[in-house]
């Protein structure tokens, strides 16, 4: 299956500057931590299949919903 992605907008390469006498498990994970904020990955999983602009907004209201509701709950 090809998969052809736009470029995403302001797109710079990761760099995480290994320092001195930290271990390679610490720089990983802190590649990993800025690799996840990016959003990438989210974004490829999301445009593996076209979602319909209603169903993108009904999962949004049914999301807001649930946010909404455990608010609710905190503030009880």
């Amino acid at each position: 299956m090809l998969l052809y992605l736009r470029p995403i907008k302001n797109s710079e390469m990761l760099i995480i500057n290994v320092k001195e006498n930290e271990s390679i498990d610490r720089a990983l994970k802190r590649f990993k931590k800025k690799f996840e904020k990016t959003g990438v990955l989210r974004e490829l999983r999301s445009r593996t299949h076209f979602k319909k602009p209603s169903v993108a907004r009904r999962e949004e209201v049914i999301k807001a919903r649930y946010i909404q509701q455990i608010r609710d709950e905190e503030n009880k």
